[in-house]
């Protein structure tokens, strides 16, 4: 079995709606990093030099390679990354390898199996 390791950096009032909108779309765990700081095209904005910018969550999935662009979409339609400019981006990377997911190898096998 061949994996995918997608990454989304996302505002942190969309965390739930994200980590939700992967689980339905195949993903079977996740990790998150609380409270990364991020910039965007602008710099961050402060206010009598107290920083005003939203705090990012950082989501980790390792997922099959078959799910892995639909989870990737439904992750960008749930933190609306394409419609609202700033609530975050995700990236998929190739994984060589992994270990430790061997008690996962059946259900994946199962909606992979479903989604072909």
């Amino acid at each position: 079995m061949h994996f995918k390791l997608i990454v989304a950096f996302v505002d942190d009032s969309k965390t739930n709606a994200v980590m939700e909108a992967a689980r339905g779309a195949g993903a079977t765990g996740s990790t998150l990093i609380n409270n990364a700081r991020g910039e965007g095209l602008s710099g961050a904005k402060t206010f009598l030099g107290l920083s005003l910018e939203t705090q990012r969550d950082v989501l980790l999935f390792l997922v099959e390679e078959h799910l892995s662009r639909k989870i990737l979409e439904q992750i960008a339609i749930a933190g609306e990354f394409d419609t609202s400019p700033g609530t975050g981006i995700a990236i998929q990377l190739d994984v060589e390898d992994a270990v430790g997911v061997t008690h996962q190898i059946d259900e994946l096998t199962n909606k992979v199996e479903q989604a072909l």
